[in-house]
């Protein structure tokens, strides 16, 4: 029988802009306390992302049983359409009356500087779902979302057993650092990119060590500089894959991570779970949006012997 994975994290619509100057030729530095600007912007795409969307897309092209967990709004059709387009879950996508699903509207200058206005829409009723509700889990991971939602996910699966990722990305300034201890200690591993590992060091007062001793694995990436996975006191150190080209980086530390649940569910080793991975984040960032790349298993297998020199042992 296939492993499952449950998915609790974020839905949401992003709409995505350039500017076609740089944002300091407009904004004067001496009248920052009454800033009014307006950036004309000639092209928008909008792209269907959130984090759990994008985790659960990933693993879902690698094959692997993926159950996504979110609430979205009233305006969730045409991401249902490209889910049900793509046999993807939808059993456990709740619909809230009244509210839109989350929305990021992004702008970006010549310089690759943003302007992100968030808003969280129906994000914020994710503790309405409960992990009980789904099928049961082999595994899960607890990615950004509501506040309630993510502190009782984690909480659902520690008190069902089931092993998960604690996965706070953006969400960390959301809580203190005692409720950070509390997820560290709840969860099984703890996924993070460099800059989130030193901030959830600070607010914890922990250091790298001490929260690695906690968990089964501690995983920090580090863009083009790859990966390192801490774990039974040792570091392992993941060589970043081979891109194509660099097109656009958002959505690759969920690709990321959903390497690190196919690899977990498949018991693979550290490094090899590392270096698939990895090699996920190589292959959206040379895509525009976060699910608009599409790979078999048998393209993976081909790119990671290409990258590492040996097979992929499922």
């Amino acid at each position: 029988m296939s492993k499952t994975a449950l998915i609790c994290g974020s839905y949401a619509f992003d709409s995505i802009m350039v500017f076609q100057d740089q944002f300091k030729n407009h904004i004067l530095p001496d009248k920052v306390h009454m800033l009014n600007v307006s950036f004309l912007v000639p092209t928008m795409r909008k792209e269907f992302g959130g984090c759990g969307g994008n985790i659960a897309y990933n693993l879902h092209l690698l094959g692997a049983n993926a159950v996504p967990m979110a609430t979205v709004g009233e305006d969730f059709a045409p991401y249902m359409s490209w889910m049900k387009s793509h046999h993807m879950h939808t059993t456990h996508i709740k619909t809230i009356k009244g509210a839109y699903t989350g929305q990021a509207f992004i702008t970006t200058d010549m310089d690759d500087n943003q302007i992100t206005a968030f808003h969280p829409g129906a994000m914020s009723n994710s503790h309405e779902n409960q992990v009980s509700d789904a099928p049961i889990a082999d595994i899960g991971i607890v990615s950004p979302d509501g506040r309630e939602g993510m502190i009782q996910h984690a909480q659902q699966f520690s008190d069902a057993k089931i092993p998960f990722i604690f996965d706070p990305g953006q969400g960390m300034p959301m809580f203190s650092g005692q409720e950070l201890i509390a997820f560290i200690e709840q969860a099984t591993f703890v996924a993070v990119n460099d800059y989130e590992s030193q901030l959830l060091q600070d607010k914890t007062g922990l250091d790298l060590t001490t929260i690695a001793s906690m968990l089964d694995a501690f995983i920090i990436t580090k863009g083009a500089q790859g990966s390192e996975i801490h774990t039974q006191g040792k570091v392992i150190n993941i060589a970043p894959a081979t891109t194509q080209s660099t097109q656009d980086p958002t959505g690759c530390g969920d690709a990321y991570r959903a390497g690190l649940l196919y690899g977990l569910m498949n018991h693979m080793d550290w490094q090899t779970t590392g270096q698939l991975a990895g090699l996920l984040g190589a292959i959206k960032i040379a895509h525009l949006g976060t699910q608009n790349h599409q790979f078999d298993f048998a393209e993976i297998e081909r790119l990671y012997q290409q990258n590492y020199n040996e097979p992929l042992i499922r």
